[in-house]
């Protein structure tokens, strides 16, 4: 078993806890030590875990140790990454046992990505690096997706889409067949996204409109 690590200790944290401990119940795999935290003190617990310490902390680290970022910000956790200097860190790719991939084959897959429970991952895809799915996403056929995005509970990408990096996706939202994003998106709780949306926008309502605030 491998030692790993949570940045994040907040609820989206303690969810990929249970997840990793469901993991090891079908193949042990990940001995998890606990959680990083710029916001708690080192020494402190929360039910599923203690916290280790920060960045400082993360970087003094001695020996081998995967980390798993579980924060619903992508520019934080762009941010967080690369501050991360320790040689000893690697980012592994966490699959949920109920997260479904139509096609492993096809799947181009980054590193340090995070795909939750009933999660659907449909055939030639490409994923970057450091992206979170939360529970039940489906990503269609041909899409490609970049790096840093955050796609909140039951999103809904159509086939054919690309998006760039560091957007959020809320709940519940949809972005439709061949409708592509830059960066920095912003797509609103049970939004319809129907045509290519400006970059470090936000949309909302069906279909998505521009929310200028």
């Amino acid at each position: 078993m491998k030692r790993i690590a949570i940045y994040g200790a907040g609820g989206f944290g303690r969810e990929t806890a249970c997840l990793l401990r469901e993991i090891n119940e079908i193949a042990p795999t990940w001995d998890f030590v606990g959680f990083f935290d710029d916001g708690a003190p080192a020494g402190t617990r929360n039910n599923q875990g203690q916290i280790l310490g920060n960045m400082d902390a993360l970087n003094a680290w001695n020996g081998e140790l995967a980390l798993i970022f579980a924060i619903a910000a992508p520019k934080t956790i762009e941010a967080l990454s690369g501050k991360i200097s320790n040689p000893n860190i690697t980012f592994p790719n966490i699959i949920a046992p109920t997260a479904r991939i139509m096609d492993p084959a096809t799947l181009r897959l980054g590193r340090g990505n995070l795909i939750s429970h009933q999660s659907v991952i449909s055939c030639d895809v490409e994923l970057g690096n450091f992206n979170l799915f939360n529970t039940q996403i489906y990503i269609g056929h041909d899409s490609k997706i970049g790096d840093f995005n955050m796609f909140n509970p039951s999103v809904r990408i159509s086939g054919n889409i690309t998006a760039g990096n560091r957007n959020f996706f809320g709940v519940s939202s949809v972005v439709l067949q061949g409708v592509s994003l830059g960066d920095d998106v912003t797509l609103g709780a049970n939004s319809v996204l129907v045509r290519t949306p400006k970059n470090g926008k936000t949309y909302i309502g069906n279909p998505a409109t521009l929310f200028d605030i």
